[in-house]
């Protein structure tokens, strides 16, 4: 039979591969990866022999080295049958192949139970320095509830005494006799069969200690940010800041650092920036000059640090002296005010001056910031919160804004910005200006000054490139509106941070990337599609016969310098580009739920990207569509006949409630069917629920329970019915290239995943 050769790094079969052949290693070396280790074969060996009894691979192979290899069909297993009768040696083979890599399972099954164990008592030893720790400085613990769920130990076992066994007759297979064991072919097949079945028992102890210590894994580094390395890290933080002893912890926390190394981890988790981000941290408690800040970060040396914070950022500014004088005693009147938030004209224009003098303001100190390489704390924390004043931010607000100043995050982690990292993108031209409220860009700015014809062209021409002028564009924009709507309390707002608009703990309510990826991973298990746009690949479109494909762009979460209490999409794309991250705005300290935040804004974007791309005919009901469907079903709810009259009722005051805004009625509930259908609470009515059923749907993940449940099956079953028509049609073009000789694109496989609702696979 004639070989073929595998070039090196090259995967001769992976995992979940439908079983079909098994490969007689003539020449080279294989690499054979199971759950949490892996072991070589080589010439004699034969890849696939451990999955002899199985429909698909459960093992991944790869050439060490360029390996040639003779295929051995398992079509027909008669035909194998005939062939272990009349080629003993390959029977020969096959049988000690199937031993070792038995015994080489055995010896990662050993290994692996090990590694279980030290795992279990770092977590265990882990969790009691961080009690004792807590207990002794008086620090509140936090221990995530899945750490108290692990168990000590493993059920499931693999049969020792097999390994003895295998090992038995693998000596005898060597020997002089095994001749007369191998004249019957039904004893080899038979051999084969077991070996098989019982390697593929101590298979499943292995990928069961491997997600055991996933489990535990997850413990350090959770998508939601609650896990064992933030409580430590965080204690550390504290602890170093105060003076205290910090060795020991240290030392566990370095070796937490090296998990995400030893495992794969979801991109959720964010683990390896979280790393990188505490290596950072590190650095600079080691070195307190390196945060111009107190020398030993104790509460007292960060209050006067911060003594004459206004008089330090407004000599920072650098503003004309009547500004400077003028913001200044509006400060000052603010302070006095015995009600910030009261609402009389007096109070109520001092806020609207302070506004305007303050946006003026934050844009001098950003310009300013651009030629200063280290910025002061006091003008950090103003660009991030808003602060001006420790007297106004009150002692404790203002210790724990230096602290988070000095220990920012990286700008653009998981797509979050502080509003001076989003300016700063801008500068630097990695991101475009938002849209104005008249629904212009920069680009239309432009426009509209050529056709005023209000500069020169050779000043118009240095304006389109000036990245400083997209800036000041987005500060005018985008700031003062974005910064009163999340802020949320119109009535009293102003932007200046004071203690009053603080309604929760600033640590718990302070926005992270980690937060957000907690919230966008909640959403998006169960709206898969939220963020997929339709598009046509043309790089690939003749090989794809411009089939349409979905791309996920994932929303800019910009964060504006306030405590506030609401969220709100700004702009569903961006300028005109419809494939194109959409921006969110939240407040940088967030004193609701940060979940419900993200599915509010998340309804707000489908509604608008919808509208978007139906343009004039959004709410044509004879062109299908959410918002044409929605619009169709609220207009004319009174004659649905659907509706029974209870639920007309409460529509008509739901509509009341939501002021007749269609779009608000949507977003109620697009919310009620992501926090309660989706968790298997019913709540809406029958006609709501087919139409977010079907331009909102469950992953495939969820048909398993929705089955059960009466209101879904019919849904479910037609839309198993498209899926699997759009799969196919799917699979016929990926099978056309593959019968052509032409590569299959990568977009297609994922617009295969997505057709089928299962993108979680190929996360």
């Amino acid at each position: 039979m004639a070989g073929i050769t595998v070039q090196k790094s090259k995967t001769i079969c992976s995992c979940e591969q439908p079983m079909t052949a098994l490969y007689l290693i003539t020449q080279g070396r294989v690499k054979v990866r199971c759950p949490g280790g892996s072991y070589q074969i080589g010439t004699g060996d034969v890849a696939g022999i451990c999955e002899f009894c199985s429909d698909i691979h459960f093992l991944d192979y790869t050439a060490l080295e360029d390996t040639t290899l003779v295929p051995y069909s398992l079509a027909n297993m008669d035909a194998l049958d005939n062939l272990l009768h009349k080629h003993q040696n390959i029977a020969k083979l096959f049988i000690l192949s199937l031993f070792r890599q038995f015994n080489a399972m055995m010896e990662q099954n050993s290994l692996s139970e090990v590694k279980s164990e030290e795992l279990y008592r770092k977590l265990r030893a882990d969790l009691a320095l961080y009690t004792s720790l807590c207990g002794q400085y008086k620090v509140q613990a936090r221990v995530p509830a899945e750490v108290e769920e692990i168990q000590a130990c493993l059920d499931e076992t693999p049969d020792e005494w097999l390994n003895k066994y295998y090992f038995s007759l693998q000596r005898v297979y060597r020997g002089e006799n095994s001749g007369i064991l191998l004249q019957e072919p039904g004893l080899s097949l038979g051999i084969l069969r077991k070996g098989s079945l019982d390697l593929y028992k101590t298979y499943r102890v292995l990928d069961a200690q491997y997600q055991y210590r996933s489990k535990i894994v997850n413990c350090y580094f959770n998508p939601s940010g609650n896990d064992l390395f933030d409580s430590l890290t965080k204690l550390y933080y504290r602890l170093c800041q105060a003076g205290e002893d910090t060795s020991s912890l240290y030392e566990s926390i370095e070796q937490m650092m090296n998990l995400p190394e030893e495992y794969i981890l979801p991109q959720e988790t964010q683990a390896m920036s979280r790393v990188e981000a505490f290596r950072k941290k590190e650095a600079v408690l080691a070195r307190p000059d390196m945060a111009q800040g107190a020398k030993d970060g104790s509460d007292s040396d960060i209050l006067h640090l911060l003594e004459g914070s206004l008089e330090s950022i407004l000599d920072f500014a650098g503003l004309d002296k009547e500004k400077e004088t003028s913001f200044r005693e509006h400060v000052a009147l603010y302070k006095a005010a015995g009600d910030k938030n009261s609402t009389d004209d007096e109070c109520a224009r001092l806020r609207r001056a302070l506004t305007d003098e303050f946006h003026l303001l934050y844009s001098e100190v950003f310009e300013r910031s651009l030629s200063v390489p280290d910025l002061p704390v006091p003008v950090r924390m103003f660009l991030y919160f808003g602060y001006v004043d420790e007297t106004l931010a009150g002692a404790d607000n203002s210790v724990i804004l230096y602290r988070l100043a000095c220990y920012m995050n990286a700008p653009g982690q998981a797509s979050v910005y502080t509003l001076y990292d989003w300016l700063m993108s801008i500068y630097n031209g990695e991101k475009n200006p938002s849209r104005s409220e008249l629904d212009e860009d920069f680009d239309d700015f432009i426009y509209q000054q050529k056709r005023k014809n209000t500069l020169p062209a050779a000043e118009l021409a240095a304006l389109e490139n000036n990245t400083l002028e997209k800036v000041r564009f987005e500060l005018q924009n985008l700031f003062p509106s974005a910064n009163k709507v999340t802020f949320g309390r119109i009535a009293s707002y102003c932007p200046l941070f004071t203690a009053e608009n603080v309604l929760k703990d600033l640590n718990a309510s302070f926005i992270t990337p980690e937060k957000i990826s907690g919230a966008l991973g909640m959403l998006k298990g169960i709206d898969f599609s939220a963020f997929y746009r339709e598009t046509i690949d043309y790089e690939k479109s003749q090989a794809m016969n411009r089939e349409p494909m979905h791309v996920e762009y994932l929303p800019d979460i910009i964060l504006m310098p306030n405590a506030g209490i609401r969220g709100s999409l700004w702009q569903e794309i961006e300028g005109k580009k419809r494939n194109s991250p959409s921006r969110m705005i939240l407040p940088i300290f967030y004193m609701e739920n940060l979940e419900t935040a993200m599915v509010r804004m998340t309804g707000e974007f489908r509604w608008e990207m919808c509208k978007r791309i139906q343009g004039g005919r959004w709410n044509d009901v004879s062109e299908a569509s959410l918002t044409s469907e929605y619009f169709d079903y609220i207009q004319f709810y009174k004659k649905n006949s659907e509706l029974s009259k209870d639920a007309k009722e409460k529509l008509q005051n739901s509509l009341a409630r939501a002021k007749n805004s269609f779009r608000e009625m949507f977003v109620r509930d697009y919310i009620t069917w992501i926090l309660y259908e989706g968790s298997g609470s019913a709540r809406l009515n029958k006609v709501a629920r087919k139409i977010l059923f079907t331009y909102c749907p469950f992953p495939a993940s969820m048909d398993s329970t929705l089955e059960q449940n009466p209101m879904y099956s019919e849904l479910l079953s037609r839309q198993k019915i498209l899926t699997a028509q759009r799969v196919h049609k799917l699979e016929i073009l990926r099978q056309r290239l593959r019968n052509s000789g032409t590569g299959v694109p990568d977009c297609l496989e994922q617009e295969i995943l997505f057709a089928s609702r299962n993108l979680e696979t190929a996360r």
